[in-house]
């Protein structure tokens, strides 16, 4: 209902003839665009937009070509990662939010559920197996000293449906008590809900969780969440997270929030997604 809204109207006038939007990963002063690929992707996702969609067809396009080495985004080359396995695992899971059906984004996702199932072998996550696995499955080691977090967006993106059941519950109860969270989403500790529900923080525990809510075995573990959510409705049944949370990245969802009752309307239709997703039957 919100694909048509001002919003996703803006963002694809954006849209380059390639697909992208300019820098895929970070903003520059150095390129003319006004948003980043990935801000355009999420932003589109929540409007929601699908493979089904032209201008998710033609980035995903674009992602797969950067993929495979037929072209490459336009971001300066970071030295903290080795550059090739960052960009493997930041293209590849964003095509997998839209598509399950490509070769080459699914290697990766097969590569590092092998380097995540040899960290958590024991039910638990152990460092040193972690960093074997990953210099092994990569072939290479990692730059400087330094590994990928895994408790970050893109390879808790990468992996929904990449481990199996063990694997699964210990990966997902192993983010859910990371005091950081979730690295670009959530930087609180996530078994404990946030104590204003009027607020940005709020509106990126909603994110963590629906992030989490794609793991089948995290339905169960998610129950609290849903308890935090009905302690918060309004007098009416509904939800209303207060006007902080327009960032324009999860809402608006509507054209207009100068009522009331359209911001509730947002904050309720996502909110009832998050339930759907977390309903045990």
């Amino acid at each position: 209902m919100h694909k048509d809204s001002k919003w996703a109207n803006q963002i694809i006038s954006l849209q380059e003839e390639d697909g992208k939007w300019g820098w895929f990963h970070s903003l520059s002063q150095f390129y003319d665009s006004q948003i980043t690929t990935e801000q355009a992707l999420r932003r589109l996702m929540y409007l929601g937009y699908t493979i089904e969609d032209e201008c998710i067809r033609k980035a995903v396009s674009y992602m797969n070509d950067c993929l495979t080495g037929k072209n490459e985004i336009p971001d300066r080359r970071e030295k903290l990662h080795d550059w090739n396995v960052f960009t493997s695992l930041i293209l590849s899971a964003w095509i997998r939010v839209f598509t399950k059906d490509n070769p080459a984004a699914n290697k990766v996702a097969g590569q590092w559920a092998e380097i995540i199932s040899a960290a958590f072998t024991d039910g638990k996550y152990e460092h040193d197996k972690y960093v074997n696995a990953y210099c092994e499955v990569l072939g290479l080691k990692p730059k400087g000293g330094r590994l990928i977090d895994f408790t970050n967006f893109y390879p808790i993106t990468l992996l929904a449906d990449c481990l199996d059941e063990n694997t699964e519950k210990a990966f997902i109860e192993h983010i859910l008590n990371r005091e950081k969270g979730i690295y670009y989403i959530y930087d609180r500790k996530i078994i404990i809900p946030p104590q204003e529900f009027e607020s940005k923080t709020a509106s990126h525990y909603l994110a963590a969780a629906e992030l989490l809510a794609k793991y089948k075995t995290s339905k169960v573990k998610l129950q609290f969440v849903l308890d935090w959510l009905e302690a918060n409705k309004n007098q009416n049944g509904k939800w209303d997270m207060g006007s902080a949370v327009n960032d324009k990245v999860y809402f608006p969802l509507s054209d207009d929030w100068r009522k009331r009752e359209t911001r509730e309307a947002d904050c309720t239709e996502r909110i009832i997604n998050l339930r759907r997703a977390l309903a045990l039957s």
